[in-house]
């Protein structure tokens, strides 16, 4: 097992954080565009977030889970802990 640096790591949490989120929007047939409406912020918001580009405030990724109708706790499965 690899130890990563702490920039490694948060790209790696932001990754799989952005792939549920992709994950659970497609399941629900939503595009990136309906389900930024439904959150109140621009398709580019929710593209950058599934791309890892952006990393979302708590709020963000709550209304998302909301919109989902889905456990926040879904959006972070497989998120590795953070270690020191």
């Amino acid at each position: 097992m690899s130890i990563l640096n702490n920039e490694n790591m948060r790209d790696e949490r932001l990754k799989i954080l952005g792939d549920n989120i992709r994950a659970e929007r497609m399941r629900k047939r939503l595009s990136q565009e309906k389900l930024a409406e439904l959150i109140g912020v621009h398709k580019d918001t929710v593209k950058n977030i599934e791309n890892a580009y952006q990393t979302p405030s708590a709020f963000i990724v709550f209304d998302i889970a909301n919109s989902l109708e889905i456990p926040i706790e879904d959006l972070f499965k497989n998120v590795p802990f953070k270690k020191d």
